[in-house]
Order: structure tokens, then C-alpha cells, then sequence
């Protein structure tokens, strides 16, 4: 079974995006922050702060405590966009990618004479000394193996700036050091599962029948984890988008009810924004609040399907109106716009004023897509137009031009 997948997974990325461009922050403790305040979390962190038992999700006042020399730092996701690019481009140069997985995990393929572990290493290397161009401060960690799966795998198993190859022959002894966690696909309700089933270990894993893995997983995708951990090349299914939201961890001056509101406003803009760009009408709406003494609440309403901002704003004012009223301050909020259909081939309304809402909506996204953000916008939003910047999200790589 010859080598076919190489995977690239950038090393603490935000982080090490932050220490390349201030040489300052090389080699100390760093940790990304979505807003600078203690009651929220570490999206990124170095390795010297992970040193102290700092990892992604961490609540920074914990982090303080345990690394008082921490430097935090606000997320730049426009940067980090930005060098991605320059990333893709760089292992570009050296074998072709065949899919962007998210802002630091890219996967690519072995053809031909590369195939060969000698070959196959000597591409890695040559991606590492390309990624090394780009900043100095950047590493990758890579993985190759028989299937993108266990390339996956293999690229997490030496952090940071590893190189692991795992071939047929290695399988399955190079996994059961693994946990069944490291395994992707595998997350902590379904390690329930596997408990319940017996199934403690990696050895244990790789030892089930792929019919007890279907009972399991409740259905093919556990046979098709049976073929993946021994290297078998599977066709990846087509992925459907389930929804399209943004969340904001609120600053302590936009804790207040009308500032919160006024930043869910501007996150569904820019949710409506996108619907239309990706040519989806949404069915329903989540509103998501969480509140400072961990409490949150969600409320759902469904809809026609829709891509008009207007009605869109006045179900989550709906939702808004009938939420409970909580003494401790939110700390906060997000909406998700849910039951996505394709526009394409759906007969929209075509009586007038929903045919004029539709102009107006496809003016606005024109004026904002050509002039900047906050051009043009409704006016709930007015009093949070700079709260809840560009994020980036595990699967997904934003478009500055319009998710600004």
C-alpha cells in the first residue's frame, strides 16, 4: 500500500503569526485572545505557555494564574488570513494542494514516484524549508500516510516542526500510543460510546470488526473508520452545509442589554450577508445568550425560507423579546441561521414588496462589497459597528472583503 496523502499542520498558529511579526514574543508564553478581559478564553497559545498547562479554551484569569508572566494578545484575524495565503501559496511551490481544511491544516496528495517514503520526506522537507520563507518564526508539523486520515494523525503525533510517516507496515503498532481521543472523529461522546461498547483503547479500536464499529457509530461511518485506521483511501462525502452564524464574547462595556442587542444586530448582518453570498435561504433562527455566571439560553424560531435581512432581524427581535431576563450580565451572544436550502431553482416571492426588500438587500451587500464594512446597514446595528470583528472559524477561512 504505497503513501498517497501528506498533511500540513501549522504549529500554534495564531500564536506563532504574533511572535513572527514581534520578535519580542519568540520563545516567551503568548496567548490569543478574542477580547482582553479575564472572564473570556485563550483561542491560541504558544508552546512555552502550554509549557503551564495553558491550552485553547483555558479562561484567562486561570491562565494568569498559572503563567504570571503570560502576554495576551487580540486576535489580529485579518493577519492571520493574510499569512495563510502566503502559506497555501508556499506549499504551493512544492507539491499541489488539494484541499484547504481550515486557516492552519491543508492536505495534499502523493502521486507517482512520490509515493516512495525517501521522495515523500524530501517533498516534506521542501515544504518546511518554504513555510520557513514566509516567516522564520512558522513552523509546520507533517504527516504521511496511505490515506489523509492517518496523514492527519501522523501530523500530530510530533509537535512542533514534526515529520511522522506511517506506513502500511508500521499499522497498528505506531497508533496504540495514541489515545482514542488523538483520533479524528472521535470526540468525547463518542468515547462514551466506544466505553460502553468496551472499546478503551486504540488497540481496542483497531481490534473491533467493522460490524461492531457500525453498531457503534450507529451506521456506516463506523465502517468506514474500520477501512481508515488501515490505511484504505475512502471518496470523501460531499459536506452539506448545516447553518451559517457568528458568535461575540462581549467586552465589559457591551454587556449592557441594549449593547448586546445592538451587537446580535450586527452579527446577523453580517449572517444575512453571507447567506445571500453563498446562495442560501435559511429556514429557521437560533439566538444563543450566555450569561457571566455561566448560564446561557438558546431560542429557535422557524421561518419561510428566506435570505431578507429584514425579516430575519424581526424574528430574532422576537426571540430577544421573549428571552429570560437574568440579573447577571450577559457575556455573550450569537445567531445561527439554520435549515439552509440552495436559492438556486427555489421560486422566491414575487409580490412587490418582498421583490423591493430583495433589491434593497442586493444594493446593500453591492455598497458595502465596494466601499467597506458599515457603508450601508440597518440601524440596530448602530451601536456596536466596530464590536464583533472577522472571526475565524475551525472550518472555515473568511473572506475579508465581505465578513469584515
Amino acid at each position: 500500500m504505497p503513501l498517497r496523502a501528506l498533511f500540513v499542520d501549522f504549529d500554534a498558529y495564531f500564536a506563532s503569526v504574533e511572535q513572527q511579526d514581534d520578535p519580542k514574543l519568540r520563545g516567551r508564553p503568548v496567548a490569543v485572545v478574542p477580547v482582553m478581559a479575564d472572564t473570556t478564553c485563550c483561542i491560541a497559545v504558544s508552546y512555552a505557555a502550554k509549557r503551564y498547562g495553558i491550552k485553547t479554551g483555558t479562561q484567562v484569569a486561570e491562565a494568569r494564574r498559572r503563567c504570571p508572566g503570560l502576554v495576551l494578545l487580540p486576535a489580529r484575524h485579518e493577519r492571520y488570513i493574510e499569512v495563510h495565503h502566503q502559506l497555501v501559496q508556499a506549499v504551493e511551490s512544492c507539491i499541489p494542494v488539494d484541499a484547504v481544511l481550515s486557516i492552519d491544516e491543508m492536505a495534499c496528495t502523493l502521486t507517482g514516484s512520490w509515493c516512495m517514503p525517501e521522495r515523500a520526506r524530501e517533498i516534506a522537507c521542501r515544504v518546511k524549508a518554504a513555510v520557513r520563507e514566509v516567516g522564520e518564526a512558522l513552523t509546520c508539523s507533517i504527516g504521511i500516510a496511505p490515506n489523509r486520515f492517518l496523514a492527519k494523525t501522523a501530523s500530530k503525533m510530533d509537535k512542533p516542526d514534526g515529520l511522522t510517516v506511517i506506513r502500511e507496515e508500521d499499522l497498528p503498532q505506531a497508533l496504540y500510543r495514541l489515545e482514542l481521543g488523538d483520533l479524528n472523529g472521535i470526540g468525547p461522546r463518542m468515547r462514551v460510546r466506544l466505553q460502553r461498547a468496551g472499546i478503551l483503547s486504540v488497540r481496542d479500536l483497531y481490534a473491533a470488526s467493522a460490524a461492531a464499529l457500525r453498531r457503534v457509530w450507529g451506521g456506516i461511518e463506523g465502517e468506514r473508520m474500520y477501512a481508515r485506521l488501515r490505511g484504505e483511501t475512502l471518496p470523501e462525502p460531499e459536506a452539506k452545509r448545516a447553518s451559517i452564524g457568528h458568535s461575540h464574547v462581549l467586552a465589559p462595556e457591551l454587556r449592557g442589554d441594549d449593547a448586546a442587542l445592538a451587537v446580535l444586530h450586527r452579527l446577523l448582518q453580517k449572517a444575512a450577508w453571507r447567506l445571500r453570498k453563498l446562495g442560501y435561504l435559511a429556514g429557521g433562527l437560533r439566538l444563543s445568550l450566555r450569561h457571566a455566571d455561566g448560564h446561557g439560553w438558546h431560542g429557535k424560531r422557524r421561518l419561510g425560507a428566506t435570505q431578507d435581512t429584514l425579516v430575519l432581524v424581526q424574528a430574532m427581535t422576537e426571540l430577544w423579546e421573549a428571552r429570560p431576563r437574568r440579573k447577571p450580565p450577559l457575556l455573550g451572544v450569537g445567531v445561527t441561521l439554520t435549515h439552509l436550502s440552495e436559492a438556486r431553482g427555489q421560486s422566491l416571492d414575487l409580490f412587490a414588496e418582498a421583490a423591493a426588500r430583495a433589491r434593497l438587500n442586493e444594493v446593500v451587500d453591492r455598497l458595502n462589497a465596494r466601499f467597506g464594512r458599515n457603508t450601508v446597514y440597518f440601524g440596530g446595528a448602530h451601536g456596536a459597528l466596530e464590536a464583533a470583528p472577522m472571526r475565524i472559524a475551525f472550518t472555515h477561512v473568511p473572506d475579508p472583503r465581505t465578513e469584515r
